[in-house]
């Protein structure tokens, strides 16, 4: 996991094109913009504590809304959120990014999540097979 090329990734989506693009297509020099390095100073690594044996929820753009547990062996549990079906998946951290993979039939997701340092509401980017697939929001609930 390239973390600089994932946060970068996130600013486009999130400050300028409001689409997600493809790493090998994120326009050089971003990080030098001081919009950038503003948008920055608003991310947090995410820490262990706030991860193991807590609940979130996950919600993409295209509305689809689930519960995760993360479990303190690097398990987790994946319910939607309104007929709680139920996957399962793993996760860690790295660098302080929870990166997350969850085997849904013959579908893998794999989801890197860059912390929030204002609210626990955090961002991260969804691969399907491999494949960019999502922007999600995932937020911390107690």
């Amino acid at each position: 996991m390239d973390k600089s090329a994932l946060l970068q990734q996130l600013y486009l989506r999130e400050c300028q094109t409001k689409e997600l693009v493809d790493i090998p297509h994120i326009p050089s020099g971003l990080v030098n913009l001081p919009e950038y390095q503003r948008w920055l100073d608003t991310k947090r690594n995410i820490e262990i504590e706030d991860v193991e044996n807590t609940h979130w929820i996950k919600t993409c753009t295209g509305g689809y809304i689930t519960e995760l547990v993360f479990h303190s062996d690097g398990t987790l549990e994946e319910f939607r959120l309104f007929d709680r079906f139920e996957t399962t998946g793993q996760w860690r951290l790295d660098d302080g990014v929870l990166l997350v993979e969850i085997q849904k039939g013959s579908n893998k997701y794999n989801l890197a999540v860059i912390g929030n340092s204002e609210i626990n509401i955090h961002s991260a980017v969804e691969l399907k097979n491999d494949e960019l697939h999502s922007y999600l929001k995932l937020a911390q609930i107690k």
